[in-house]
């Protein structure tokens, strides 16, 4: 897995349109804090318990069609934890081109544990939309 700043993600994703960009939060941080422009959607965990979704390697391999193990994934999630474990499962099942996304939307906690102040999607700049 090639682990990404989130400006090099938006560099690499527009030079290769055929990358999947995928963010693997749960449904109501995708809708409700906002998520990256073009970015689809396959949890990795969700609520109410936060068990890690069983379907996702399917949803990604469905979105992905015949080419999947060759197919280049851009993985997104919060802060980068998230994305880098959906990024080892797709790797065990034998995808081939994983990218993971450094900080990931909202980036990691400052001083004040709050988000979006030192790094992530946001913070530099790029562009997000909320539904």
């Amino acid at each position: 897995m090639v682990e990404l700043d989130p400006k090099e993600a938006y560099e690499f994703l527009q030079q290769n349109p055929d990358a999947l960009f995928i963010d693997v939060r749960s449904e109501m941080e995708y809708l409700f804090v906002g998520h990256p422009v073009g970015a689809l959607h396959v949890s990795w965990n969700d609520g109410p318990d936060w068990e890690v979704n069983p379907h996702f390697v399917g949803q990604v391999k469905k979105l992905a069609g015949t080419d999947h193990s060759t197919r280049p994934i851009v993985l997104i999630c919060r802060s980068g934890n998230r994305s880098r474990e959906a990024g080892e499962e797709l790797e065990r099942h034998g995808f081939t081109r994983i990218y993971h996304v450094r900080h990931g939307f909202e980036g990691d906690l400052d001083s004040r544990h709050r988000r979006n102040s030192k790094n992530g999607w946001r913070f530099d700049g790029l562009p997000w939309e909320q539904c």
